[in-house]
């Protein structure tokens, strides 16, 4: 079912202006041959057991960055045991450049699994997988990472998702087209089911590094049209979160009260922004 978003009513919410599209959207473009996934090997499918899978990409030797709500079964709503975990990085038919197994994981305690699909999950959709071996050394490159894309970047991500779960997609260019105040990125990018946790990139410098991560998709009226949008939080501190929970040894993340953590909430009071969860 497909769940329609309220585009006008998240711009309305926004902390800054939204930011129109400056061209027409690149296509995806399968990455099923070595010399197309050069360079973006660190992005990989993540595994959970024989259940499914999400994307994920490599910010440093042993870190995977994802999303939260991807450790969780959908059907049970039952958390994912580490060991059960798998990240192949630039996975392609069949083959990885290289496999990690995750030794644990760190969900954002701002991430409520039993909220649902809300602003208030999106915000916070970020989880932090450690694995219990470095790929340095494996032709493996870790990328960097930005709090949040720049004043008139455009972005690209690179996913897994239904229908090319053997092989990665890469749209080179979309679009953010607008940042709520929370951190909430609205963007054009072309995502589907297995998609949670494609990380979201913007080329700075010949770099691609990357500023969030794709969280859900829902449907948008934008200019008269009824299109497809995506969405995904930035980083920053959020990010930081993660990695000292992992530092401290922390292997669950236990989930602590956050004086800046609001109620769920909707993202506009007439009925609000809905989103379906890739």
């Amino acid at each position: 079912m497909r769940i329609l978003a309220a585009l006008t009513a998240i711009f309305a919410l926004c902390a800054t202006p939204p930011v129109q599209a400056q061209t027409t959207d690149s296509p995806l473009e399968m990455l099923d041959s070595g010399m197309q996934i050069y360079g973006w090997e660190g992005v990989g499918r993540v595994d959970f057991g024989q259940t499914g899978f999400c994307t994920g990409a490599l910010i440093s030797d042993t870190h995977v960055l994802t999303a939260a709500h991807c450790l969780y079964d959908r059907q049970t709503g039952d958390r994912f045991r580490d060991q059960d975990i798998t990240f192949r990085a630039g996975y392609r038919n069949g083959r990885a450049v290289a496999e990690g197994r995750v030794l644990r994981t760190a969900i954002h305690p701002g991430y409520d699994r039993a909220g649902g699909v809300s602003a208030q999950n999106i915000a916070h959709d970020l989880a932090l997988l450690e694995l219990t071996h470095p790929m340095r050394g494996f032709g493996v490159a870790a990328f960097g990472v930005h709090s949040q894309p720049r004043a008139g970047e455009r972005i690209g991500v690179v996913s897994y998702g239904r229908d090319r779960s053997e092989a990665p997609a890469l749209q080179e260019a979309c679009d953010v087209l607008g940042q709520e105040r929370d951190g909430i990125l609205v963007m054009s990018c072309s995502v589907d089911f297995g998609s949670s946790g494609a990380p979201v990139f913007t080329i700075t410098d010949g770099q691609a590094r990357i500023v969030s991560v794709v969280s859900a998709k829902g449907d948008a009226t934008l200019d008269g049209r009824d299109v497809e949008v995506s969405f995904g939080v930035t980083l920053g501190a959020r990010l930081d979160q993660l990695r000292a929970a992992l530092a401290d040894g922390d292997r669950r993340f236990i989930r602590a009260p956050d004086a800046n953590m609001t109620a769920p909430r909707e993202m506009s009071s007439g009925g609000g922004a809905r989103f379906l969860r890739p």
